[in-house]
């Protein structure tokens, strides 16, 4: 058993993309190469495993802070916009990509909605058993 919160995040969030491309429920849609993560960026994403990447990543926020919604998501992957020569400002990130991730893994039975005492999703026993088995792989 491994518990996401002590272990090198970057190693177990790409052990944990690895496990969710074998999940028939974690497909990469179509469109995900032509939009932009955010408003912020500038090009769309050029990496072929971002959609996994991005989905491990949600389920490890989801895992550290219990209920988590669509907007606090938002905000989380959001940064900063440049707009030339005036000063940068926050932005929030696309929640249309965070939105289908979570309904992905709402199909696989990983996260459920969640009303009391914060609205969003959480985790379900067969998630939290799922990301605790997750094995780091070493690299040589």
């Amino acid at each position: 058993m491994t518990n996401p919160r002590e272990v090198n995040p970057e190693k177990y969030n790409l052990s944990l993309a690895e496990a969710l491309k074998s999940l028939p429920d974690f497909k990469v849609p179509e469109w995900i190469f032509f939009v932009k993560t955010s408003v912020h960026k500038e090009r769309p994403t050029a990496d072929p495993d971002f959609w996994h990447k991005r989905s491990a990543s949600v389920l490890k926020q989801i895992y550290i802070k219990g209920s988590v919604g669509v907007s606090r998501l938002r905000t989380r992957y959001g940064g900063r916009k440049r707009r030339g020569g005036k000063p940068e400002e926050f932005r929030k990130a696309s929640g249309k990509i965070i939105r289908t991730i979570l309904q992905q893994a709402e199909a696989a039975g990983l996260l459920e909605k969640t009303e009391a005492p914060n609205k969003g999703r959480s985790l379900t026993e067969k998630g939290k058993e799922f990301l605790e088995s997750i094995k780091i792989k070493e690299e040589k």
